[in-house]
């Protein structure tokens, strides 16, 4: 098996209309697809800049088939792509879990969500490193509003995925709860957070502007130089 660790960023192909519809109310359907775009290179940028001896290989997950060109267009080149199993976000979690560390032999994987344009290059690290060390374990790092950005494992554990609140405050707290009904230990890592709607882009436009986040955090964010483009901000 392979020591590489793969970090799937679980992703769709950016359009109006279909990308982003809590942001669209705010901010338009065309610019709402426009940031999700530059959101997941940001992301995959944040990737492809770990260091080679980490041992990470970026990954798209993606939906939905057919989208290939428009998703290799925004991803980095040596990423690869790997098409969502399922119909919901469960099934598509916990099937690429399986496929990353199954058939394509990664010694784990992390999987990312595609709107944290400014999560830190530092939180990665951290997710792989935790991976590595001994034993079985579950990596979360929170997300603000109850989920989390990112879940790592070097095992399948489909009951992490399944029948979970999904797009609440309680996602977190159930995951947490569900791996300790199964024994497995719980690597918590530090809070960031994604952008869904005006409240979490505002958040993200003053982080940008270089003021505080509104939770505490040493962490530094990446960055994100695609957002920060399309907002008109310097690098």
């Amino acid at each position: 098996m392979s020591d590489t660790v793969a970090l799937g960023i679980m992703c769709k192909a950016p359009r109006p209309g279909v990308t982003k519809t809590r942001l669209a109310r705010v901010v338009g359907a065309e610019r709402a697809a426009a940031l999700s775009g530059c959101f997941l290179r940001d992301v995959a940028a944040g990737i492809a800049s770990l260091p080679a001896d980490l041992g990470a290989r970026g990954y798209g997950v993606y939906a939905p088939a057919g989208t290939e060109e428009e998703l290799r267009a925004l991803l980095p080149e040596g990423f690869r792509l790997l098409l969502q199993e399922g119909e919901d976000l469960g099934a598509a979690l916990a099937g690429a879990v399986r496929a990353l560390i199954g058939p394509l032999g990664h010694a784990g994987a992390v999987l990312i969500n595609a709107d944290s344009p400014s999560l830190p290059p530092a939180l990665l690290v951290q997710a792989v490193e935790a991976l590595r060390a001994p034993g079985d374990r579950v990596v979360l790092a929170p997300a603000s509003d109850g989920g989390y950005v990112l879940i790592g494992l070097k095992a399948e554990h489909p009951e992490l995925f399944a029948d979970i609140p999904w797009s609440t405050p309680a996602v977190y707290a159930a995951t947490c709860a569900r791996a300790a009904a199964a024994g497995l230990p719980v690597a918590a890592l530090p809070m960031w957070y994604d952008i869904d709607d005006g409240e979490t882009f505002a958040i993200l436009e003053a982080e940008l502007a270089g003021k505080p986040l509104p939770f505490a955090t040493a962490l530094r964010g990446g960055p994100a130089l695609s957002t920060r483009a399309l907002l008109g901000l310097p690098a």
